[in-house]
């Protein structure tokens, strides 16, 4: 089969569109397993950071599901939730940064923000 090039534009539209909404179901659930094992009970200095991770994961689950259940946002609202989530990721990946077992959290949050850095590209 020979693909032209708006079969290629789509087919890359659609595989940066389903690696966005991977990285962000993995930063989810990365954030949501570091809120629940930095501080259970929520107290103590950890509950910001508890506090982000859970709110890193609800807008990375909000975008996943934005990117595909087709939630009838055009390109600009596709723009305005893909830019919510990468700040809110790389705000989560400095929060993760430096502390003892984060480092995950903070790698998974940083690929989704440039996951979504990506499809915004894509779309131009």
């Amino acid at each position: 089969m020979t693909w032209t090039s708006s079969q290629q534009d789509l087919y890359g539209f659609l595989e940066d569109r389903f690696a966005c909404a991977l990285a962000c179901t993995e930063c989810a659930r990365t954030c949501a397993l570091r809120a629940g094992v930095l501080d259970p009970d929520g107290s103590g200095d950890a509950e910001r950071l508890r506090r982000t991770g859970i709110m890193c994961a609800e807008v990375c689950e909000a975008t996943c599901r934005a990117l595909t259940e087709e939630a009838g946002l055009d390109a600009a609202g596709l723009r305005v939730q893909l830019q919510w989530c990468r700040t809110v990721c790389l705000d989560s990946a400095r929060a993760f940064d430096g502390r003892p077992g984060a480092e995950p959290n903070a790698t998974a949050c940083r690929a989704c923000a440039a996951a979504c850095t990506d499809f915004m590209a894509a779309l131009g």
